[in-house]
């Protein structure tokens, strides 16, 4: 039975008045259009034509939104500007993100180096971020958003049975929050996707993405939209909540990594093996404080999908964001989405969606396509690289286990309708030689449009027919919602996926599992073949009957020929006027909770704060905030604190989620030993390791520190989203003058941290004290990265806070 929440109930009049609007704004464009080419001649640039049409032609910025126009007038403003005042060529990255500054002609600019204010066209929200970046936006008092936003529900569908099942079973144990999220979006204005639309970066690339847009997503993975042209960052939900108040948003200047490709894509390799090679080159963080900005004759072999997959797992090694030039692959994406207007409006505005010819990159990789080799990552990193041809030896030299037990493909990184398409092919060919995979299988449509239009064309019964299993148009498996049971927790085994990200336990929650992250279309083939050690550009399968026979490349129509099936309408038009709309939380619910502002700094030094862990190796988000079973709990602080640095190493011992408590001398979980530290005022540190906080943009690895009594993360060096995310919420992340000083740290030390009172800008260290038990003691310097408005953030206890305190 179909849930009767607030999200199914809401009567969306406006939506088809707006898109009334739009189709007939539309058709009269194209009858103007028309008449000036008889007019002007069928040769008739259409610059020309558009030219002519400027005075009164606007181009909506999607089909739900008809009053959001496309302003790259404003864009090239900009960038003229900025170009003048550096005087020199411009990369594509430069173009975008200073066509978007807050004040072009006053703003510092050094690569690297200084902060820009930008104004971001549009925000994104997945629904596990969604809950604290509107509960935040909520807290700010602000009535409605001030740009368009959207709220996208992916995350808390769990794979068990089936598509249809597992999304019916979401629906109601979600309907909580669900409903939470759709009343929140109507008042405030912010469309809502449903459950079972897709995943976010798939309705991004489908519906909003477009060259020269700059959006924030509160995931990870929204440079997904770079395949388009855009400018796509994620962020965590404070930074969301900044945009959408019509705060301009600051960001690092960006340096800027080219990636010259040249050759074409060919046989067995894919888009995915591009960035499956540049993350063995640059590792998970080469990419830190870059974006990734692909160019040269190459790029025109890769479809805009496939550019979409490589954007994507840029997150993987740490860039800002990753983008292509627009190209004719990307019109004819645009064309196929419905989006021909825009694309009409690129073209005229072409010069400025790629770089200029002499711009300077801080890095140059150069990829031949026509010599690169289908590649398979991992295991538990995603920069760790290997040939498909190479990988079966590599395992039987390093004990991974060789048999595939289970075949991945989707995600939000794969589950383009080329994608599918040539994964059928391969499957089709094992089953005209009656053959099945030999691996589980399972097959995650990116979107509705997507799951619509494969079942219509066939694709989806022959995936089934092989074997697979379709889940929900959602994140599933790819993000740890796998309710899997072919293998007990600490079994040895390997999984293959078409997935951006395979640390730890991160998939199935069994810290035994190796995953692998390669093209979905070696992940089909290995899940046919059942092994590792197969390499489908050279090895044979035995048919039933004997019969020897090799798997033919792939092949697959970059887009349908029949154009996309959109499938069923689920998406939520915010009202005009929310305001008198209710979102009500129970104060007895436990998977939402309304926020309380944190304590403001007390104007003093930092005196005597416990080491609650060293932590030892990688430590992720994952290992800092878990998802998978977790994610239910999101929309609660109190209750995710509950998974609190679970995941990570403790040097002490060894061993995860187990502790010292320094008042008790007992061990205790890492949440209970904080949560400990607080009830007795005991104030207490992090200290890590190199890159601390890679992977997802959730801002609860920064929340949960906060809420249980952390003041201070000092590691070696931050990933770039959690560092924000840090000082978003009045903590102070800082790392080592010396790295080498992490070994001076110890498990039971106090640390103060001195030099608060002249906190500035331009005074880029401050000084630790380390108070050891025997008695002795050391003194290091501290790094920071705090600019002026950062540091009345932690001033003010977080940057909530400050943003209330500018309102009076």
């Amino acid at each position: 039975m179909e849930p009767k929440g607030l999200y199914k109930r809401i009567v969306d009049v406006t939506m088809m008045r707006h898109t009334s609007l739009s189709v007939n704004k539309m058709a009269s464009y194209c009858l103007t259009v028309t008449r000036l080419q008889l007019v002007l001649g069928q040769g008739a640039r259409r610059l020309h034509v558009s030219a002519a049409l400027n005075a009164k032609a606007k181009v909506a910025m999607s089909r739900f939104e008809p009053g959001s126009s496309i302003n790259y007038e404003h864009m090239r403003t900009n960038i003229n500007i900025v170009r003048k005042r550096l005087n020199r060529p411009l990369t594509l990255s430069e173009k975008i993100v200073y066509g978007h500054l807050d004040d072009p002609e006053g703003q510092e600019i050094a690569r690297g180096r200084t902060y820009l204010r930008l104004r971001p066209d549009r925000v994104a929200m997945q629904d596990a971020t969604a809950q604290m970046a509107m509960l935040q936006f909520i807290s700010s008092g602000l009535p409605r958003v001030a740009v368009p936003s959207t709220i996208h529900c992916d995350h808390l569908i769990e794979a068990q049975i089936g598509g249809a099942q597992d999304l019916q079973r979401a629906k109601e144990v979600n309907l909580e929050v669900y409903n939470f999220l759709a009343s929140a979006g109507a008042k405030y204005g912010v469309g809502f996707w449903k459950p079972g639309s897709g995943i976010i970066h798939q309705i991004i690339l489908e519906n909003y993405a477009f060259p020269g847009v700059m959006l924030i997503g509160t995931d990870s993975h929204t440079p997904n939209g770079g395949g388009l042209g855009a400018i796509c960052i994620g962020v965590g939900g404070a930074d969301a909540v900044d945009v959408m108040a019509g705060i301009p948003w600051e960001l690092k200047c960006p340096n800027v990594i080219g990636v010259k490709l040249t050759g074409s894509l060919s046989g067995w390799t894919s888009p995915k093996d591009v960035i499956l090679k540049v993350a063995g080159i640059l590792t998970v963080k080469g990419g830190t404080g870059a974006i990734v900005e692909y160019h040269g004759p190459g790029v025109d072999s890769i479809s805009c999908t496939g550019m979409a997959t490589i954007c994507n797992m840029g997150a993987e090694i740490g860039a800002t964001t990753s983008v292509f030039p627009y190209n004719h692959r990307m019109r004819t994406y645009l064309e196929k989405t419905g989006r021909g207007d825009i694309a009409a409006l690129a073209d005229e505005y072409q010069d400025d969606l790629v770089p200029d010819p002499g711009c300077q990159y801080d890095q140059i990789i150069e990829i031949n396509l026509s010599e690169l080799k289908p590649h398979i990552n991992g295991p538990f990193t995603p920069d760790l690289a290997h040939p498909v041809e190479e990988i079966g030896a590599v395992a039987e030299k390093s004990g991974w286990p060789l048999e595939v037990k289970v075949g991945l493909i989707g995600s939000c990184t794969n589950s383009s309708y080329e994608d599918m398409g040539r994964a059928a092919s391969l499957a089709k060919q094992a089953l005209d030689r009656g053959l099945k995979c030999k691996a589980q299988f399972t097959v995650t449509p990116g979107s509705e449009q997507i799951r619509a239009t494969i079942e219509r064309d066939g694709y989806a019964k022959i995936l089934n027919d092989v074997g697979g299993v379709v889940l929900a148009n959602a994140c599933g498996p790819c993000i740890g919602q796998w309710d899997r049971r072919d293998v007990k927790k600490g079994e040895k085994n390997t999984i293959v996926t078409s997935f951006n990200r395979n640390f730890t336990a991160r998939n199935d929650a069994n810290p035994a599992t190796h995953a692998f992250v390669t093209s979905p279309e070696i992940v089909t083939a290995l899940a046919i073949a059942g092994t590792l050690k197969f390499n489908p550009e050279t090895d044979y399968l035995t048919a039933p009957n004997g019969e020897k026979f090799k798997l033919e490349p792939p092949t697959g129509d970059e887009l349908p020929a029949r154009d996309f099936d959109p499938g069923q309408d689920t998406y939520q038009h915010p009202p005009g006027d929310g305001s008198s709309l209710r979102v009500d939380v129970n104060p007895q619910s436990n998977r939402l909770q309304l926020l309380e502002p944190f304590d403001k700094w007390n104007g003093k030094d930092l005196e005597d704060l416990q080491v609650l862990i060293k932590v030892k190796g990688k430590c992720t988000t994952d290992h800092i905030s878990a998802a998978g079973p977790w994610l239910k709990f999101r929309g609660h602080l109190d209750n995710i604190s509950n998974n609190l640095l679970i995941g990570a190493v403790n040097i002490e011992n060894d061993a995860v989620n187990s502790i010292r408590n320094q008042l008790t001398g007992e061990y205790g979980g890492v949440p209970d030993v904080a949560r400990h530290y607080k009830k007795n005022g005991l104030q207490w540190a992090v200290v890590g390791d190199e890159n601390y906080g890679e992977g997802s943009s959730r801002e609860h690895a920064a929340l949960e520190p906060r809420h249980l009594g952390g003041r201070v993360i000092i590691v070696k060096s931050f990933a770039r989203i959690h560092e924000t995310n840090l000082k978003k919420q009045g903590l102070l992340p800082l790392t080592f003058a010396d790295p080498h000083d992490y070994e001076k740290i110890r498990p039971d030390d106090k640390i103060s941290i001195k030099g608060l009172k002249t906190f500035a800008p331009g005074k880029v260290t401050l000084t630790a004290v380390i108070k050891h038990k025997d008695g002795s003691q050391d003194t290091i310097q501290l790094n920071h990265t705090f600019n002026e408005t950062q540091i009345e953030w932690f001033q003010a206890g977080s940057a909530l806070n400050r943003m209330k305190e500018l309102q009076h």
